[in-house]
């Protein structure tokens, strides 16, 4: 059954609360050439977004993938994967993009892009893992990449500000002790490119900052020519707001952790736009605003938006007042997996009408017990504390919908329906 929940308002969500009433199941309504989808999808283990652009182009940003052999995951303080353990984390998220993919079209991703090289955000290497008949362990992106084909992958490349395929900076202490592994991860990662490049044609680019060409509709540009995906950040690099220039915070041989170099974008159709920034964050050590911070620089050249994920998962580090005044999204997305997220003072700040005024949204794909035992009442602001997050955009981009889907089910039933939302 076939509802038009985009065009009949309050009527829809009132028949939706029945049909829950009922038990009844209502699935999301299949997208339709002019929809602009983006999923959150949560799996307990990392950082996914789904994409399908108004023309059935489509592109996976992050496939996080955090190893179970970690006390951490498998503790009270991290989400469970979800919905069950009969598959791996990539096989879910393969699994839900199957489910969504327009139907018409060849099963692919046109792109897949990695914001940074942490493990909930491209995957973690470890002894349970299997090995693809390429050579490299599957985790994360890599697994997902043997799943469906990917025509174009991008990352934020090795070589600045520092050569992470060089063996004297992989011997570095910071990266032979790392816990977590990164290197040995990239390492798979790079014989899974390799391997792809050769038997697909998969493509491997770095984004390039400032460029609103690198990442485009396939199937039909013209009949879309309000849409647009604007590189903003990457390495360090931040685009000017002019032309495809850019200028640089970090020097050749300057590290300071991945997550200040995680690669950021701004989605534009029509009035809507929409920010994901990966792990950037622009609170100092001392708990200060950091002008000097990423956060604080890409605000201005991102501007205002309807719909931005909470940098850094919205850990205590992230959404300085700066970027949250600039910003000021109508509704938040916060991609979580941790009891540690959000910090209580990123809560206050996100919802502070002293820092820009009107109504805002705040959705979490899941939300801890830690995290209701530490912060209580104030997390009743949430619309949704638990479930998929779906931004459905219509009408050439002058209106939108929230739909939360069931991800303790393998049918992702909807739970409930937001909007609609106005762009501005």
């Amino acid at each position: 059954m076939y509802i038009n929940l985009k065009k009949s308002g309050v009527l829809a969500t009132l028949f939706l609360m029945a049909l829950v009433v009922k038990g009844q199941k209502q699935q999301l309504p299949a997208w339709e050439p002019g929809f602009l989808d983006i999923h959150h999808i949560n799996t307990g283990r990392g950082d996914a977004a789904f994409m399908v652009f108004p023309d059935g182009t489509t592109m996976l940003v992050d496939a996080g993938d955090m190893s179970e052999t970690h006390p951490r995951t498998t503790s009270s303080r991290n989400a469970e994967l979800v919905p069950n353990r009969s598959k791996t984390t990539p096989q879910w998220i393969v699994d839900y993009m199957d489910q969504f993919l327009p139907k018409q079209q060849e099963r692919k991703l046109d792109y897949a892009l990695i914001t940074h090289y942490h493990d909930d955000h491209f995957g973690e290497i470890d002894s349970l893992r299997k090995i693809a008949p390429g050579g490299y362990q599957l985790t994360g992106i890599m697994e997902v990449g043997t799943l469906i084909p990917i025509k174009k992958m991008i990352d934020r490349g090795f070589e600045f500000p520092i050569n992470l395929k060089d063996p004297k900076v992989q011997a570095e202490e910071r990266f032979s002790s790392d816990a977590y592994g990164m290197i040995p991860t990239l390492k798979e990662y790079w014989k899974f490119v390799d391997f792809q490049s050769k038997k697909v044609g998969l493509v491997n680019e770095a984004l390039k900052v400032g460029r609103s060409d690198q990442i485009i509709l396939k199937n039909n540009p013209k009949g879309y020519p309000t849409f647009s995906v604007r590189n903003i950040a990457s390495n360090g690099n931040i685009w000017t707001g002019y032309d495809d220039s850019f200028y640089a915070l970090f020097k050749q041989g300057e590290y300071p952790g991945e997550n200040p170099l995680s690669n950021g974008i701004r989605i534009d159709y029509g009035k809507f736009n929409y920010y994901t920034g990966g792990d950037i964050s622009g609170i100092d050590g001392m708990g200060q605003t950091d002008l000097d911070a990423l956060e604080s620089h890409v605000a201005p050249v991102i501007g205002p938006v309807d719909v931005a994920t909470l940098n850094h998962h919205g850990n205590r580090d992230s959404q300085n007042p700066f970027y949250v005044r600039t910003i000021r999204p109508r509704v938040w997305i916060q991609q979580n997996w941790t009891a540690d997220h959000p910090g209580e003072e990123v809560l206050r700040r996100i919802t502070s009408t002293q820092l820009y005024p009107g109504e805002r949204d705040i959705f979490s794909t899941i939300m801890l017990q830690g995290t209701k035992d530490v912060i209580g009442g104030r997390l009743d602001q949430y619309k949704s504390q638990k479930g998929h997050i779906v931004i459905r955009v219509y009408n050439h981009g002058n209106s939108y919908d929230i739909y939360v889907l069931n991800d303790s089910s393998e049918e992702r039933e909807i739970l409930a329906k937001h909007g609609p939302y106005e762009a501005r």
